[in-house]
């Protein structure tokens, strides 16, 4: 069995190598491994502290008290933020929190709900 990728036209199973290319015999679509490798490659996955895996909309509760920068206040331990975003950058996650506005946090400071 191959490790080649699907087609992306017609998601058929049976593509082959050709030179610097894939290739589908059913709708003999040509595509280059380069364009391929580098789609695989671009899927960031993002994790929860416990593992679980994290998407746009998601709901999470905080684990530990958190003080932001700038603020007087403690974002406290089981704390609900609704509808994440989830943003390439040193803070995953982009939200807001009820009472201090727009937020970033970290992924490993939140569990999944």
């Amino acid at each position: 069995m191959s490790n080649f990728p699907a087609c992306p036209k017609c998601q058929s199973e049976y593509t082959y190598e050709d030179a610097d290319n894939y290739v589908c015999p059913e709708c003999a679509h040509e595509w280059p491994k380069q364009a391929a490798e580098a789609a695989g490659e671009s899927a960031r996955v993002y994790k929860d502290s416990v593992g679980a895996i994290l998407q746009d909309g998601d709901t999470v509760t905080v684990i530990k008290d958190l003080k932001p920068k700038g603020s007087g206040g403690v974002i406290k331990q089981g704390t609900k933020v609704k509808n994440i975003r989830l943003v390439d950058s040193d803070h995953d996650i982009d939200c807001k929190i009820e009472g201090f506005g727009a937020m970033s946090l970290k992924s490993e400071f939140v569990r999944k709900v």
